[in-house]
């Protein structure tokens, strides 16, 4: 996602003289084109993430449009009150590119994750927050923020994320884009865990349950006639999220759900346990120690949706342990 973060940016700055880069001492060799595109609209801040943040807002407020980009948590939590204040409270054109949302850092430890900042950056007044789900999202949603007039979190995996859409799927931030459609289950994903909810619906739908997927790639605004039209036409809704089931995308949807009451109330969020990982590995592996876990998800669903006849039911608990990367059908 990184790559197609630094690329969409050198385009952007072909044709917008109005963008800047803002480098928290991060992927200079990344921007190197952008650079020799747009020299003088490249700063390099350091390890300053707080005053990148006030620059930010000072650009802003004299017409540039600033993309800041730096590790998620240190663009993130360091800097929520210059978030807020800064930028929120006067509603200014500043996107917070956090790369290596969720766990993508997963092997340097707590201070690198970030499984909290969706809930942080959702929560403050003009905030758009967008989470997508590969590197053909990145680009997508770059491409729209330059018309959106108002502070912008673009959370980021890191590097070599699975593609999962095949052609532009012509993106509009604040509603959701559906990959397949349906009739018993929707998958919601957002972020970085869209290949997990692809394998979700394509593992569901081999043994006879239709499943829609559909990408969340904004939180905030939510698409909330998507839900409606997804609680009407599913039996069970469920989440998928690489952040912490407190204050993400499955916290948003419970929150629908309390405000609007829809018919068929039947939803699961999946996401990450309310706990500190302290051991180290690899993404996959800490995933698994915070509880989000594919078989655990596929068990979870097949189980609580009892509406499924008990002949699926039985065949999918059997073989969901066979399942590996390889075994997924299309």
């Amino acid at each position: 996602m990184r790559n197609a973060f630094a690329k969409q940016l050198e385009e952007l700055a072909r044709v917008d003289p109005r963008v800047v880069l803002i480098s928290g001492d991060i992927g200079n060799r990344m921007f190197d084109q952008f650079k020799a595109i747009a020299p003088d609209r490249f700063i390099n801040a350091g390890i300053a993430e707080q005053n990148m943040i006030g620059v930010a807002a000072g650009l802003a407020m004299n017409g540039f449009r600033p993309f800041v980009y730096t590790i998620t948590p240190f663009v993130t939590t360091r800097c929520m009150e210059q978030i807020r204040v800064d930028l929120c409270y006067h509603n200014l054109p500043v996107v917070i590119a956090g790369v290596g949302g969720g766990l993508s850092y997963a092997s340097l430890g707590a201070t690198h994750h970030s499984c909290e900042d969706v809930a942080m950056l959702r929560s403050l007044p003009n905030m758009t927050v967008m989470c997508p789900g590969d590197a053909v999202e990145v680009s997508e949603l770059m491409e729209g923020s330059l018309g959106v007039d108002g502070p912008m979190y673009l959370r980021l995996g890191k590097k070599n994320e699975p593609v999962i859409h095949e052609k532009k799927p012509n993106l509009r931030i604040g509603f959701a884009h559906v990959l397949r459609n349906g009739a018993d289950i929707c998958v919601l994903s957002t972020g970085n865990v869209l290949p997990m909810a692809d394998k979700v619906a394509k593992v569901l739908c081999y043994y006879g349950v239709s499943a829609t997927l559909a990408s969340m790639h904004t939180v905030k605004p939510l698409d909330k006639d998507y839900l409606r039209w997804a609680f009407e036409q599913h039996r069970l809704v469920i989440s998928i999220e690489e952040h912490s089931r407190i204050g993400g995308l499955g916290s948003a949807v419970d929150q629908w759900m309390s405000e609007n009451d829809p018919a068929h109330r039947e939803f699961i969020g999946f996401g990450t346990d309310d706990k500190f990982a302290h051991g180290l590995g690899s993404q996959a592996y800490v995933r698994g120690v915070l509880g989000l876990d594919l078989n655990d998800i596929l068990m979870k669903t097949v189980k609580h949706f009892q509406v499924l006849t008990p002949e699926i039911v039985t065949r999918v608990n059997d073989q969901l342990h066979l399942f590996t990367d390889e075994d997924v059908k299309s």
